[in-house]
């Protein structure tokens, strides 16, 4: 490191995304386990990013996709990945570079990602529990927990329940 100081926010950067690969690499090679399944943010603009023309005209900003039910040919390198996904009955590929995700959301653990950056401040990450959420609303992205607003709970009282009811 030639800097007088430990770049935390590129390691940390660095570290994120190869957890992402690391995920998808496990899912490539042995399908998606029990209900897990990935709600994933880029950025169109992204000179990497390889998606047909009408997609990138739908989306000229930035586009979310499902890894859920229906999805073909997922191949990860280090660099990002590329899948196979079904528009309206149209299987499309795409190629997604890690340094395009803006969110990485697996709702089924309420897990997620997600990659900011603002202006001349460097990258940073927030690595968060998400709220689950209504999966038939595929326009809406899953809320992470610091946009949440926590919910008041109310003490309740100890209720002591003998075993001898239960007993035959």
């Amino acid at each position: 490191m030639s800097s007088d100081n430990i770049d935390y926010g590129k390691l940390m950067h660095r570290a994120m995304r190869s957890l992402i690969q690391d995920v998808l690499g496990e899912v490539a090679e042995n399908g998606l386990p029990g209900q897990h399944h990935f709600f994933i943010t880029f950025d169109t603009t992204h000179e990497e990013v390889e998606l047909a023309n009408w997609l990138r005209d739908r989306y000229p900003e930035e586009m979310t996709v499902v890894i859920q039910h229906w999805f073909d040919n997922l191949e990860v390198t280090d660099a990002g990945f590329s899948v196979t996904l079904n528009f309206g009955e149209n299987p499309e590929p795409l190629y997604i570079p890690y340094d395009a995700i803006f969110t990485f959301v697996d709702p089924s653990v309420e897990f997620g990602l997600r990659f900011e950056s603002g202006g001349d401040e460097e990258e940073e990450e927030y690595l968060s529990e998400v709220e689950p959420f209504d999966e038939e609303d595929d326009e809406e992205e899953a809320p992470l927990a610091e946009d949440v607003e926590p919910e008041e709970e109310t003490p309740r009282d100890a209720e002591i329940v003998s075993l001898d009811s239960f007993r035959k």
